[in-house]
């Protein structure tokens, strides 16, 4: 049997991507070629519909538990295996699922300034083409009928940043000593430090990881009338790709999210007025954090923008 000795969990839009590029480098770790394989969030298949794009991502999860085990089964004998999800922190059944098959696992969490993750969100859903509300607020305002209908976690703006109630949850299920928290800002500001206390709590050698790699980070896209019409076709082919063979949605994709990513400059920032609208959503989360975890988070309730260098 292949399965990991080790996640990284959460969250999204804080640095998962370049954790795990960084991991990678490591001889006596072994993470997955597929980042974010998503199998335990379900017990079968995905569902076949959401928002925008949503359709097309269900397809690429690898839900086969033969398929998830082969993804582990080239790793040298002695090496730790692993793989990054962000969303099974957000997803308590996928927790649950975890507890079940690995009960053993190591657990890495990377948190975020809720609000500052909530607006990276936002700004990479609009980039993509697939976010259709220009205005960061009213995106968050209509997470509730979005989940209604069906969208999948990454639209969940809000919800995916009530971090305390996430690991007050995770908390039942696997000790302290499996889990290991860290913040976003750690990875950006110690990256050498940060990677090598993940290596001491994973067990294997310090001192041989020296760099996080820029992953995944987003353009700077700006609100034009030819850029509302790339985004227009953008979520029209989110809507009915999944009816196309892969290599027919790469070749009419690329071209039009490069044309829409075209331009270069600095990318918007959440404005005080946005900051000041969102923020009372974690106030009480953030309090459940502190109590969950024994750690300080309240300097979130009037930190500045943190800013986006990896996953942004």
């Amino acid at each position: 049997m292949s399965l990991p000795d080790f996640f990284v969990l959460g969250v999204p839009k804080a640095g998962t991507t370049a954790m795990h590029a960084a991991l990678s480098r490591h001889p006596e770790l072994y993470l997955s070629r597929v980042k974010e394989p998503k199998f335990f969030l379900s017990d079968g298949p995905p569902p076949a519909r959401g928002g925008p794009g949503d359709a097309q991502t269900y397809q690429e999860h690898v839900w086969r538990r033969t398929d998830y085990e082969a993804l582990f089964a080239p790793a040298p004998a002695e090496a730790l295996c692993g793989e990054a999800t962000p969303f099974y922190l957000y997803d308590l059944d996928a927790q649950n699922r975890i507890r079940r098959l690995v009960p053993k696992a190591k657990l890495i969490v990377m948190l975020r300034n809720p609000v500052d993750r909530a607006h990276s969100n936002w700004t990479h859903l609009w980039a993509a083409g697939l976010e259709p509300e220009r205005d960061f607020v009213r995106a968050c305002a209509l997470e509730e009928r979005r989940r209604a209908d069906g969208w999948a976690h990454f639209w969940h703006y809000v919800g995916q940043g009530l971090y305390g109630r996430q690991l007050e949850h995770l908390l039942t299920l696997f000790g302290r000593e499996q889990v290991l928290l860290l913040r976003y800002r750690d990875l950006r500001d110690s990256p050498v430090r940060t990677l090598d206390r993940v290596c001491d709590f994973l067990g294997v050698q310090t001192g041989l990881l020296d760099a996080v790699p820029s992953e995944n980070v987003t353009p700077y896209v700006a609100d034009t009338l030819v850029n509302a019409g790339l985004r227009a076709v953008l979520r029209t082919g989110g809507r009915i790709g999944h009816h196309f063979p892969p290599r027919v949605r790469t070749t009419v994709h690329k071209p039009l999210l490069r044309a829409l990513q075209r331009q270069r400059g600095g990318r918007p920032t959440i404005t005080p007025a946005q900051r000041a609208a969102i923020l009372p959503s974690f106030v009480e989360d953030i309090a459940l954090l502190e109590q969950v975890t024994g750690e300080f988070y309240a300097d979130w309730l009037t930190a500045g923008l943190e800013q986006d260098l990896f996953d942004a």
